[in-house]
Formats: C-alpha cells, sequence, structure tokens
C-alpha cells in the first residue's frame, strides 16, 4: 500500500526552503487570501493550521487580529522554517490522523489546499471534533473541480509522487465531518477554489 504520507513529506521538504516562490505556493496563495477574507477571528482565539507548510496563512491571520497561532505539518523542513517565520506561534511535526494537542483547545481550525493529501479523512475529522471546542470552526480551503473533470482525475491522482489522495466536492466533504459532530456553516466558491466552514456542535 501507498504510504502518501511518506510521499508527502519527501515532496514538500524538497520545497520547504522557497516554496512560497514554486508554482504550487503561488498557486495556493489565493486559497489563503480567501481564508483570510472570510474568516472571523475574535482577538486572542488558538488557531491550529492543518498541514500548515512554513507558517505563511497563521501570519496572515495574525495580522488580521491577534491570536495564538499552532502548526502541524508532516515535513519536518516547512515546521523548522515555520518556526522562523513565526517565533511566537508554536508547530510541530506530525501527521493529520493523530494531532499532538489537548482536547477541547482549539476555537478555530484550518487547511489549506492540503485535504486531498490526507489518506485517512475519517480519522482526521474524529481528531478534529476532539481538539475544538464546541462551537468551533473548521475552514478546509480546497481545490474544485467540477464533477467530470474530478470522475476523470481520480483515478489517476493516486499515481501522483506528492501524496495526493483524492479530490473531492463539498458535498463529500461535509458528510465526512457530519458524523463526527459537524455542521456546515457555509460554503464559499471562487472559481477553482473552495472552503467549507463547519462547526462543531458535538462530540461524535
Amino acid at each position: 500500500m501507498k504510504d502518501y504520507n511518506e510521499h508527502s513529506k519527501i515532496a514538500y521538504n524538497n520545497k520547504a526552503d522557497n516554496y512560497d516562490d514554486t508554482p504550487e505556493g503561488k498557486f495556493t496563495k489565493k486559497f489563503k487570501d480567501l481564508l483570510c477574507k472570510i474568516m472571523v477571528l475574535e482577538k486572542g482565539i488558538n488557531i491550529l493550521d492543518v498541514a500548515c507548510g512554513n507558517g505563511t496563512l497563521l501570519k496572515m491571520l495574525s495580522a488580521k487580529n491577534e491570536i495564538h497561532g499552532y502548526g502541524i505539518d508532516i515535513s519536518d523542513k516547512m515546521v523548522s522554517n515555520a518556526k522562523k517565520n513565526c517565533r511566537d506561534m508554536v508547530f510541530k511535526v506530525a501527521g493529520c490522523e493523530e494531532i499532538p494537542f489537548e482536547s477541547d483547545f482549539f476555537e478555530s481550525m484550518t487547511v489549506c489546499a492540503a485535504y486531498h493529501h490526507f489518506p485517512d479523512t475519517d480519522s482526521f475529522a474524529r481528531e478534529a471534533a476532539r481538539v475544538l471546542k464546541k462551537n468551533g470552526y473548521l475552514y478546509i480551503a480546497e481545490i474544485y473541480l467540477p464533477a467530470i473533470i474530478r470522475g476523470l482525475c481520480n483515478p489517476f491522482v493516486k499515481l501522483s509522487k506528492e501524496g495526493d489522495v483524492k479530490f473531492y466536492s463539498p458535498k463529500e466533504i461535509v458528510s465526512n465531518f457530519e458524523m463526527h459532530g459537524f455542521q456546515c456553516s457555509k460554503v464559499v466558491r471562487r472559481g477553482d477554489v473552495q472552503i467549507v466552514c463547519m462547526q462543531k456542535k458535538h462530540r461524535s
């Protein structure tokens, strides 16, 4: 069985030092921009960015309001750079299936252009429900592809050497989290960017 996490780790370690200047880094900038535009940030909240990369999104969010930023990423080199870029925040090397923070700790969570890399989205949904406080928000910014394109791409996306697993529709994303106590708050789409915002209502 393909080890998606290992493929992702290798790929993003190789991109870590100049990620924001790579084609992928420039492509994902619009995901970060839209997240910053639509997220409601109360002063002093704890935010976890899953697959945080070099910390750019958290740095952008901290410019919007005073937050306590936390991040996890499978790439140790990305985490090392995030610690340099955001010295007042906490970063740890970890995958999405086992989040190394205590239960009911975060008011908000983000996943930016990385959900299609997650090999076990059910385990991630369970962990998100654990670490988010009741009524906390989860924002998943993901690539949007029309159904026909998704159907053509998904049988081949697993052949990627960068740990890609599957592209999802907004409905598929919401369905996964509804089983773990989340309720969809809104879906925002701008071209090939979709943001699914969900609120934790109860523990699954």
